[in-house]
């Protein structure tokens, strides 16, 4: 009989395990001493079992007999890793084009403009494409992904597969046929056109029902500015309970982030230290940078096609009027800008609604319709009907596009971008704008915005609203991370409760799609502040609440509290609450449903098996095996050379994303190697060996053998190449 797995270590069947020197000997001789490997851990599994894999060192006596000197060495040499590796990699290096790209081709020569430089003799690239193409790195394959998906490869000469569509004189083919299937397509929605960056950046966007919501702020009304969500409390369903929910207080909360004392200001003015760019916290280059050298002279990306075009690909009415001023003159730099979400004229646009300044009504055209009359209330809003669904999390770092279609394929139901700062894109970022892109495969989409300020979460919110097209909008109240928790966001807004009501009620009163909020269970990891908090925010108008069982101190260090969220659960009735913590099988989601939620949403599990939402729906155990995985792997890599790009840059920013999602995959044990099922998210898996040598690769928590799984599939890293991992707990050298 197998001896039972050491606490917090997953259940793997004896005759797999092994230890660490003979796994990464196996890896190293390339898996073909498979057979002498096995054999000597037969042996070795006689005489006792082998030590499962630990961050720290095992004590002191624990199996030293056995081991003898040999286990003293072991113990001498497992002892500098006794601390728990935990936290960001902060200082992380950060890999820029110029290291692995000495060369660059102007993109003026990429894009076929012939040959004519705005930048003349001041342009810092090559326009000589001999003198490009004799330093540029040899091809890494004879098939481009973009040539054979769309008929047409963008990057031309630059094109790290360029020898698929080649021709004499370096003359970049076109298959006529195939590209004339897309044109017209809008792959890839929600971009940020030069036109609407440059109103951002010149502060020329006009901000009109955020702004009649501050004033109603500063007017002394509190949360509930004109035209806001005064009519919720008749609209909705009737609330029992409210009265005996507790309430947090205003005085005598925990103690508020230093930062968030000064520069209070006015509330409608932005603050400075507010607009700085808070990017620190991740450390990544977001992947828009990749198109700043290809926006300009016009050449479209490959899944946009048409680049240029808004979100919903056809002129607004709403465009002509919307930026209208009060005094009835037109405003030249708004006209231009992609406003309107519905395409229709808004309501409180046409409404002489300015009363606290006085304003008159702004000259509308066309006929007189009811919308011109009748005002949109709360209750009236699109609703969001995803009960029952499987969300993908939005997570920063590893939720990129390319990530999000691989969730799709498998059956996620609800995406959503990544978490977004709202005074990055107030300033027009390019990079934080990346964020927000759309697939056209996302059939129900949101986008996730993090702020400390009403103003700021209020116009982000009007700016998103006629610009993007999203189907919900959600507030982050749950990012734990310190650069974002003392500057008053994310977790943060649990103990403002003032601020955190006005944030919620101004983005819900400029809004014509549904607020949703996604909380913790609170700050400090035995002080649960969210059953207070969840009958509120159902009052302040959220369509939904999104419930991470855990605290921010907590982190990860504990099991989601389940129970506690089937109680936030009935709290929150009618409104819908989805539960979040610890899912990794159909098993945890079937007793996660049994709680009382709405849905649930999905975040680490999906990182270490996608596959995930496909085992949910079909209530079953997937033994998938280590090329379906590698197939996985290669789907991922070509829709980041969709979206990234496939030349040099895009290349290396396909295999960082690449990297930092293998730091999570390499925790999944498959199915036949367990002794029991299922695998817990928290069991941290021991030393083994797979199956085939691909699936023992697949396994090593070494950032070099990740590398080396990146090298099978975008070739040989660049010179001089290093990555760490976001977080330091994820791997070891």
């Amino acid at each position: 009989m197998a001896a039972a797995a050491a606490p917090g270590v997953a259940p793997v069947r004896a005759r797999f395990l092994t230890s660490k020197e003979q796994f990464h000997a196996y890896l190293r001789a390339g898996g073909k001493e498979e057979e002498e490997e096995k054999e000597e851990k037969e042996e070795e599994e006689q005489v006792s079992e082998p030590p499962a894999k630990r961050v720290k060192a095992e004590e002191p006596g624990q199996d030293g007999e056995s081991r003898g000197d040999a286990g003293e060495e072991e113990e001498e040499e497992e002892r500098p890793e006794k601390k728990r590796a935990r936290g960001q990699n902060k200082s992380r290096p950060c890999m820029k084009p110029k290291s692995y790209e000495q060369s660059r081709l102007c993109p003026s020569v990429t894009q076929g403009c012939g040959g004519q430089c705005r930048f003349g003799p001041r342009c810092r690239f090559l326009h000589d494409v001999s003198e490009y193409l004799a330093a540029k790195p040899a091809d890494l394959g004879g098939r481009c992904v973009l040539f054979d998906t769309f008929g047409r490869c963008p990057y031309g000469v630059t094109c790290r597969f360029g020898r698929a569509h080649l021709g004499e004189g370096h003359q970049n083919l076109l298959n006529a046929a195939l590209a004339q299937q897309w044109e017209g397509k809008l792959l890839v929605r929600n971009g940020l056109s030069k036109d609407l960056q440059q109103q951002l950046r010149k502060r020329r966007f006009s901000f009109q029902k955020a702004e009649e919501f501050l004033r109603g702020l500063r007017a002394g009304k509190g949360g509930k500015a004109s035209g806001g969500s005064a009519e919720v409390a008749e609209c909705s369903a009737p609330q029992e309970g409210l009265g005996d929910s507790p309430v947090l207080q205003e005085q005598g909360e925990d103690p508020k982030p230093e930062t968030l004392q000064s520069s209070q200001g006015a509330e409608g003015a932005l603050r400075p230290e507010v607009l700085q760019s808070s990017q620190g916290a991740e450390g990544d280059p977001k992947a828009e940078v990749l198109n700043s050298s290809q926006k300009a002279e016009g050449a479209p990306r490959p899944e946009v096609l048409n680049s240029s075009q808004k979100a919903e690909g056809d002129p607004k009415p709403e465009a002509l009027q919307n930026s209208q001023k009060a005094e009835g003159a037109l405003n030249p730099e708004v006209l231009n800008s992609s406003q309107g979400a519905e395409g229709a004229l808004r309501p409180e646009v046409l409404q002489s609604s300015q009363g606290a300044e006085g304003a008159p009504s702004i000259p509308t055209l066309g006929p007189l319709t009811d919308e011109d009359v009748t005002k949109l209330r709360p209750c009236e809003k699109k609703k969001l009907e995803i009960q029952g669904k499987l969300y993908l999390a939005p997570l920063t770092t590893c939720g990129n596009l390319p990530f999000r279609r691989i969730c799709k394929r498998f059956g996620a139901d609800v995406t959503c971008g990544e978490m977004a700062v709202c005074t990055n894109l107030l300033q027009g970022q390019s990079s934080e704008w990346a964020l927000l892109k759309r697939h056209h495969t996302e059939d129900i989409f949101g986008v996730q915005l993090e702020g400390a300020f009403p103003d700021t979460m209020t116009k982000c919110a009007e700016l998103l609203n006629r610009t993007i097209d999203v189907d919900f909008v959600d507030i982050n109240v749950g990012c734990p991370i310190d650069l974002v928790y003392k500057k008053g966001g994310g977790c943060a807004l649990m103990t403002r409760s003032n601020k955190f009501e006005q944030i919620v009620r101004g983005m819900n009163s400029v809004l014509d799609v549904p607020v949703t909020v996604k909380i913790r269970t609170g700050v400090q990891e035995k002080v649960n502040v969210a059953h207070k908090l969840i009958p509120r925010i159902r009052e302040w108008g959220a369509s939904m609440v999104t419930l991470h069982g855990r605290s921010r101190e907590q982190r990860y260090t504990r099991s989601a509290d389940w129970h506690y969220i089937a109680e936030c659960a009935r709290l929150a009735s009618p409104m819908p609450l989805f539960g979040n913590g610890d899912i990794l099988s159909y098993e945890d989601a079937n007793r996660a449903m049994q709680m009382g939620v709405s849905g649930i949403m999905i975040a680490r599990g999906a990182l270490i098996k996608p596959w995930l939402f496909t085992e949910i729906k079909e209530q079953r155990h997937w033994d998938i095996s280590s090329s379906e995985r590698f197939e996985i792997l290669k789907d991922f890599t070509n829709y980041g050379l969709e979206h990234w790009g496939s030349d040099t840059q895009g290349v290396e920013k396909t295999r960082k994303f690449l990297l930092e999602w293998l730091s999570f995959l390499c925790r999944y044990i498959p199915v036949g190697l367990l002794e029991h099922l299922p695998q817990k998210i928290n069991e941290r898996p021991p030393y083994y060996l797979g199956r085939d040598y691909l699936e023992t690769l697949m396994a090593s928590q070494n950032v070099d053998d990740w590398i080396k799984i990146s090298e099978l599939l975008l070739g040989p890293v660049p010179p001089s190449f290093t990555f760490l991992p976001k977080h330091k707990a994820n791997s070891y050298r």
